[in-house]
């Protein structure tokens, strides 16, 4: 029997921001702040060791309960390219999520691509409604 493949969510957003603010504001806690879950509750920390081989964690309470997002950078191309694995504390569970940004004009278009284990397929959809939202975000905290 052969194992299942991971479930690739992904999620484009053209931005009328040049290719190094988007990239940017996957990296600058405060801009993070701004754009990270939006509506779902307070942000708590945003930590972040912006190089290959460094951290991040982003918590945010929600409904009381403190929720780390947590990952490490595997790829750092500014302004093009951003990989990193992807993990909600307590969770052992680790995804990848690959950012690819490509010059449009006086703007950009950013290609987000999530891998899911293949037991989170069902959240599927609801992964991919959570990033989009956070990328229309994004569009207003690096405007």
């Amino acid at each position: 029997m052969s194992p299942k493949a991971p479930v690739s969510v992904r999620v484009t957003r053209r931005f009328d921001q040049s290719p190094d603010r988007v990239f940017d504001a996957w990296l600058d806690p405060e801009k993070v702040k701004r754009w990270f879950a939006p509506g779902l509750g307070e942000m708590v920390r945003v930590e972040i060791d912006p190089r290959a081989g460094g951290s991040f964690s982003i918590v945010q309470r929600r409904d009381g309960t403190d929720v780390d997002h947590v990952g490490t950078y595997l790829v750092m191309e500014p302004p093009r390219r951003l990989a990193f694995t992807w993990s909600v504390r307590p969770s052992k569970d680790v995804s990848r999520v690959d950012i690819d940004i490509v010059p449009q004009g006086t703007g950009c278009e950013l290609t987000l691509t999530h891998e899911l284990h293949p037991d989170w397929a069902e959240y599927a959809s609801r992964t991919e409604s959570a990033w989009t939202k956070m990328l229309n975000a994004m569009a207003d905290a690096v405007t």
